[in-house]
């Protein structure tokens, strides 16, 4: 079933927290980062709902560079800088429990539910600042709490920090960086058929960049937000991509938006609301503690509005809309490794009503 050949179609140590920490807070100090500016005003947001911290029964582990993800009624949280467990949250009990800990250590992703599992691809592995791509696709099964080694990815197409989506029963990968942190970072596109376990590579995407999480709304593929990670030539934050960018599913064509992100950061989550482009959280050299900011994009007005903004700021973790709500939870209160975050925050919304 799985036949991952390409067909072209046009240290987990307390010493590697420490630098990852000391790097943030310090070594770009000195920038001078024009980029990091707001390109763009947003509309106030006139919602009246606001994210609220969810009461649980137990707590998951902290974490960031994380996946979050719901998979048949349930929030799976998975993965983060070491080696993590996967804690499963049911919103009809408001319990947290641990689940089959994935079999290494894995981060920089955007989970994604398929046939009532979870994927997992084009995603990190290893240390800061040239961490390696994963080789293979990962499934969890909920029903077994088992993981499988799934296809190989391509091994000339393999990143990680990349935007998933799912569409119409296949599996799209974009963006991402093949070397880290380091200037691999790359605006390639490509399709996985898992009924097949055919790979196809597409048209690149007008703008590489790594750090961000893709959404589809009516057959178009939205990236948004991230960077292109350069940690070599000492700009590991600073090329943020202000550029949204949009591949027509249909007519297999990309476009960018005439209306740029407000906002440029990276480490940001990504959710559809009501057909809307939500961008939420993320980093940059414009502040040491993480963005808060919410904005949406609607591609009916092509207009930014700004919604509720985040009670504790966060990047480095993935949101997930179950059953009318909104939540994310873990990542990075501050810039760059931490502090760590393992709280729940929801935002609810009615399913017809736009914040």
């Amino acid at each position: 079933m799985f036949n991952s050949h390409l067909v072209v179609n046009t240290a987990r140590t307390p010493f590697r927290y420490l630098w990852l920490a000391v790097w943030a807070l310090l070594s770009f100090a000195v920038s001078a980062d024009t980029s990091q500016k707001p390109l763009n005003s947003p509309a106030p947001v006139t919602a009246q709902a606001q994210w609220q911290t969810q009461n649980t029964q137990g707590t998951p582990a902290e974490r960031h560079e994380n996946g979050f993800v719901a998979v048949a009624g349930r929030l799976y949280l998975l993965g983060g800088r070491g080696e993590r467990p996967l804690d499963i949250f049911d919103p009809a009990t408001g319990q947290w429990q641990q689940g089959a800990k994935p079999p290494f250590e894995l981060h920089h992703m955007q989970a994604v539910a398929y046939d009532d599992k979870l994927y997992v691809l084009g995603a990190l592995t290893g240390d800061f600042p040239e961490e390696k791509s994963i080789a293979n696709i990962l499934i969890y099964n909920p029903a077994t709490d088992t993981w499988q080694t799934g296809p190989e990815i391509p091994a000339q197409r393999q990143r990680g920090g990349s935007g998933v989506v799912v569409h119409n029963g296949l599996i799209y990968l974009i963006g991402g960086n093949n070397r880290g942190h380091m200037s691999g970072f790359v605006a390639w596109l490509d399709v996985f058929n898992p009924a097949t376990g055919q790979w196809t590579a597409l048209a690149d995407a007008p703008n590489a960049r790594d750090h961000f999480h893709a959404v589809v709304i009516d057959d178009q593929i939205y990236a948004a937000a991230g960077r292109m990670s350069s940690h070599d030539t000492g700009e590991t934050m600073s090329l943020t991509v202000s550029a949204v960018d949009v591949y027509d599913i249909k007519t297999q064509r990309w476009h960018t938006l005439d209306t740029p992100l407000p906002t440029p950061r990276a480490g940001t989550a990504a959710v559809v609301i009501n057909g809307q482009l939500v961008v939420i959280g993320g980093e940059s050299l414009r502040q040491v503690s993480a963005h808060n900011e919410v904005e949406a994009y609607n591609p009916a007005t092509k207009q930014w509005q700004k919604w509720p903004a985040l009670p504790t700021g966060r990047h480095g973790t993935q949101a997930t809309l179950l059953n009318g709500v909104v939540y994310i939870a873990a990542g990075s209160a501050n810039r760059g490794g931490g502090p760590e975050l393992n709280d729940l925050l929801l935002l609810p919304l009615a399913a017809d009503t736009t914040p």
